[in-house]
């Protein structure tokens, strides 16, 4: 039965290649777009983020009227002023939104990259240990990088990190696109 539907559900996506391939060639141009400029994609993002925050903080401040007892009103009510204020801050002042922004990015690539070393060298009986051991050097290296060159490349590393994640994924669903074609 799972074999009908496997074959039912790629039949249906097969007929849709063409949006995946519309789709990746408007994240590519969106991708080139950002890359020309990096300082205007590290504004989009820091604004894209800043309008996460000001959901997130209404959703919060709707929720905290919902619980019943003043101690959790007075939390997530808490919880909401401050992701409403994070994210007027960054509409406010999206360049030092960004040094933020960037600054945490470099401190998560360093622990996620420490991480993942420790990962990768607790795997090593196991076979391809030192792929993950070389990702997480990488990842940390990036991190130090980041750090390194941290306040002046906050205007352009998420621009960076933007564009390339355009041009990714833009490049991934036009190949996905194009091999169901067939």
């Amino acid at each position: 039965m799972t074999d009908i539907s496997d074959r039912l559900s790629f039949s249906s996506l097969q007929s849709k290649w063409g949006w995946f391939v519309a789709l990746g060639v408007l994240l590519i141009v969106c991708g080139f777009i950002a890359a020309g400029n990096i300082v205007f994609a590290t504004v989009a993002s820091v604004y894209y983020v800043g309008m996460l925050m000001l959901i997130g903080g209404v959703v919060y401040l709707v929720h905290a009227f919902q619980v019943r007892t003043w101690e959790q009103v007075l939390f997530w009510a808490l919880s909401g002023v401050l992701y409403v204020l994070a994210g007027v801050f960054a509409f406010m002042n999206p360049l030092l939104a960004s040094a933020a922004l960037t600054l945490f990015l470099a401190i998560a690539l360093l622990i996620a990259g420490v991480f993942r070393t420790w990962v990768g060298w607790r795997m090593r009986p196991l076979k391809g240990w030192g792929w993950v051991l070389l990702s997480g050097i990488i990842t940390a290296l990036a991190g130090v990088v980041i750090y390194i060159g941290w306040p002046v490349n906050s205007l352009w590393i998420l621009g960076l990190f933007l564009a390339c994640d355009l041009l990714i994924q833009g490049w991934s669903m036009l190949a996905f696109g194009l091999s169901i074609r067939r």
